[in-house]
């Protein structure tokens, strides 16, 4: 007869547990499993997200751009014209000067002027005062131009004298703007904004027959 102080083997227990604490601390393992998963996820995310902010930074914002100098539609106030015989010319005209800035920070530029030629000799100017152009934004400069054939040579007023057999005289407007770009008010460069434009007139209309910019 078996002796009642023996031990009996309870297949409920093992190793000293029991097997509602073996289910607790699967439990326990399970929930430090998902914990660490949601903080690598997190971590894995955070990564992520960085290494995109700083692509997008460095291949859009800090992707500096020189600024459009360009010149608009021109407003001819007064025109006079000689013929194919007396070749000659005498104009002004409001310049509607523009620099757009496609950057992410403002464009600071100095002192310019914008050169207007004809067959390559000078035959006017226009100041471009220091300023700047904000970011996004275009800067609109107006300003007065004053030209003429007088100092031309006898081989251009040659050729100014073909063209105004045709009533259509053409002239340039040149000019180079010096700035800095500036980002996050850290991040600078120096860029050149230049300007190339040729304008048709029409003698006869006394109007802008076209105009082209590179």
């Amino acid at each position: 007869m078996a002796d009642k102080n023996q031990s009996q083997y309870h297949p409920a227990e093992v190793n000293g547990y029991n097997r509602s604490d073996q289910e607790s601390l699967q439990e326990v393992e399970e929930a430090r499993r998902k914990k660490k998963m949601k903080w690598t996820i997190g971590i894995i995310a955070f990564v992520i997200f960085q290494v995109v902010q700083a692509l997008f930074f460095i291949l859009v914002i800090m992707k500096f751009k020189s600024p459009k100098f360009r010149i608009a539609e021109v407003d001819i106030q007064n025109l006079t014209a000689g013929t194919q015989a007396s070749p000659s010319f005498d104009m002004t005209f409001h310049a509607p000067i523009r620099v757009k800035n496609t950057n992410w920070g403002p464009f600071k530029y100095g002192a310019s002027t914008v050169n207007f030629t004809y067959e390559g000799a000078q035959v006017g100017q226009a100041i471009i005062p220091k300023s700047k152009a904000n970011f996004k934004s275009t800067k609109k400069i107006n300003v007065d131009v004053t030209v003429s054939s007088t100092s031309l040579s006898a081989d251009l007023k040659s050729t100014l004298g073909n063209q105004l057999g045709s009533s259509v005289i053409t002239l340039k407007s040149q000019g180079e703007l010096n700035g800095k770009i500036t980002v996050m008010f850290m991040f600078k460069k120096n860029k050149i904004s230049q300007m190339n434009c040729t304008m048709a007139i029409d003698t006869s209309t006394k109007t802008v027959k076209s105009m082209s910019c590179n």
